[in-house]
Parts: C-alpha cells; structure tokens; sequence
C-alpha cells in the first residue's frame, strides 16, 4: 500500500484495505477517497466522527508557524467568542465573513464592517465576502498578499463555514491548478491538512473544520441540515408579538414572549425552514429543553446552527430547544 498519497479532496491517506476505514478507494491510482468520490458525484454524505482534539491538535501545529492564516466564519452563525481560536494561532490572521449572499440584499457591506470593528477584535483585517456571487474575492486576494509572510497561508474555521468552498473559488479564479477541493453542506467533509497551489507565490492549506458541539447541526437528521442552511437569500420573517405569544420553528426551536410591551422579532433563518406563530398557552415543543433571556433593545437572539432572531424592544423571553444547542444574545448585528 502506498503510504504517501492523500485525497486531493479531504486530505485523508488512502488506503484500499479497510472499507470501513476512512481514505479507502478500490484503486490508489485515485485522486480521490472513495467517500469524496461519492459526495463530489452522488451528493452522498458519510458521516465521519473524529474528535475535535484532532483538530486542535492541528491548529496548534498552525501557531507554531509564522505564517498568515485566515479564518473564515459564517456570517448567518458566527461564533459567540471570535477571539477563542487566538488560545491556539498567534499568527496574523484574516477575519473572512463568508455568505453575505444568504443575508439581504439591503444589509449593507459598511453596517457589518462597523460593527465588527467597534467590538477591537485582535485580526488584521475583516473582509465580507460571498464566494457564490465571486463578491470581494479580488480584494482578499491582495489583502493576502500584503500580510502574508511566506508562500504559505493557511485557511480555518468551524465546520460549514465554506473554507474548502473559499479555496476552490480562489483556484478557480487565479490558478491553473485542476485540484479541487471536496465541499458539502455537511460538516466534516475535510479530514486533514490539504495543500492547494494557487501559484509560483502562494499555497492555501486547508484545515479540518473544527466540530462545534453547540450547533444544531449535530442534533438533526442530516436530510434537516440541508434544508436549514441557505442556498439563496433570506428574505426574513418579522412578528409582531405581545406577550403571551410564542414563534415555533419546525420541531426543534420554541420561543415564548413572557413579558414586555408589543415587540417585534425578525427572523433570519433559511427560507425552507417553517415558522409559525402559536399561543403560547399551548405545550408544543415544551419538552425541549427551557432557558430565559432577558432581552435589552436591539438585541439578537442567536440559535447557532439555524441563525437569528433580531428584537427590538426589550422583555423576557423563555425559549425551548434541543439539549445541547448553543444560545446567546449579542448586540443586533444588522
């Protein structure tokens, strides 16, 4: 068996001996893992499980290093602490806003930079992009080459954020190289380190996408992933509520306004996803798990995984999810 070849797409060593095994192909000819195999031409998704100790274990290998690194978040799911992948990389780093195609159109470029840059965030530079509409894409690549150090720039992120997507968008505008990079709507489709040469004067590498154990992702059927992440723009649904009033959104999220006057409640979620308004006297989804906020003015609720709901006015909210899901209020983002 040849020990030195990986998958062009995930990054995985192929091996034709187990098919169980990740990195299994029928042919070590191949390019490609039989599992990127079928994603890239099936749309059929393997779950893999590996632990996120992997990961770090990788992103710390990355800080040892002197070289730029850019880290790519989902502007419908950013994180809560932005600043936590500094406990591991003390490279320069990018901060790449991935998706402003899924938020809309009236959302302007400007408002999000602003608010990023009065939060002091410890990166470089922030740059919004969409790598489905080609959008900024020109300006990374120079703000690339004025940070980066070496030939060498790696990419990270959380899982879905669209780091494989991002690199493949960058070969496809400015490289000969026919590589290509697995991507999926699901998360964990790279499994190790990928090297990608854009050009004589820069390498990406991708990453594994570090498992966030808070995203509803994890708790849902992989067929309810893909309807939860946006193919298009969202066109956001608004209520408004008086107390004693609750929003449901298809079987895993319920919100009940508890107290306060009338407010309204904007919700960017994907355009597949069902939201319906309910009295909140009825116990739909009131076996899910409860948690209270205090709500100020203009604040988002944040449900990472699915995306967010903007408030206006301040009140009490009690909201019911699936155990385990990550749920925080920030200042309103948009």
């Amino acid at each position: 068996m040849n020990q030195d070849k990986y998958c062009n797409g995930c990054g995985v060593k192929l091996q034709d001996e187990n098919v169980l095994q990740e990195g299994y192909t029928m042919n070590l000819d191949n390019d490609l893992c039989q599992r990127c195999f079928r994603i890239k031409n099936y749309g059929d998704y393997q779950v893999v499980t590996k632990s996120n100790d992997e990961y770090i274990d990788i992103l710390k290998s990355v800080g040892t290093t002197k070289n730029l690194v850019l880290y790519v978040s989902d502007l419908l799911n950013i994180e809560e602490d932005l600043t936590s992948i500094r406990d591991y990389i003390p490279n320069k780093m990018i901060l790449v806003l991935n998706k402003k195609d899924v938020l809309p159109k009236s959302v302007k470029e400007e408002k999000i930079l602003s608010y990023f840059n009065q939060m002091e965030i410890p990166f470089e530079k922030v740059i919004v992009i969409s790598t489905e509409k080609n959008e900024n894409i020109d300006y990374l690549l120079k703000q690339i080459k004025l940070y980066q150090t070496s030939k060498e720039v790696y990419v990270v992120g959380r899982t879905n954020a669209g780091k494989s997507t991002l690199i493949n968008k960058l070969l496809k505008n400015y490289s000969d190289n026919v590589q290509e990079l697995t991507i999926s709507p699901l998360p964990s489709t790279t499994l190790n380190t990928v090297r990608i040469d854009i050009n004589d004067h820069l390498t990406l590498i991708d990453t594994p996408g570090l498992v966030d154990s808070g995203s509803l992702v994890n708790y849902i059927d992989t067929s309810m992933f893909k309807k939860i992440s946006p193919k298009k723009e969202i066109k956001p649904k608004t209520y408004q509520l008086r107390k004693g009033q609750s929003i449901i959104i298809e079987d895993f999220f319920r919100l009940d306004y508890v107290e306060g006057e009338k407010n309204s409640f904007t919700f960017y979620v994907s355009n597949d996803i069902k939201v319906r308004r309910i009295a909140s006297s009825k116990d739909t989804l009131k076996d899910l798990e409860e948690r209270s906020y205090n709500v100020k003015y203009e604040e988002d609720l944040c449900i990472y995984g699915l995306g967010f709901v903007k408030i206006v006015n301040k009140g009490k909210i009690n909201i019911y999810v699936l155990p385990g899901v990550s749920t925080f209020l920030r200042k309103s983002l948009i």
